[in-house]
């Protein structure tokens, strides 16, 4: 089942602005997350797995 995640207007643009010509922001955010994870961001206290 899909979540909805709500941001404000301006990261969404943001985000939006990233995308490539075709590409959605849900698309975007596939990318972002393991990249985020590699760089051990997610690994911080009450965040890991």
């Amino acid at each position: 089942m899909p979540a909805t995640i709500e941001v404000d207007d301006a990261l969404a643009e943001r985000l939006q602005s990233r995308c490539e010509e075709g590409e959605r922001v849900e698309e975007l955010i596939e990318e972002l997350v393991p990249v985020y994870e590699t760089e051990g961001a997610f690994l911080r206290e009450g965040c890991s797995e």
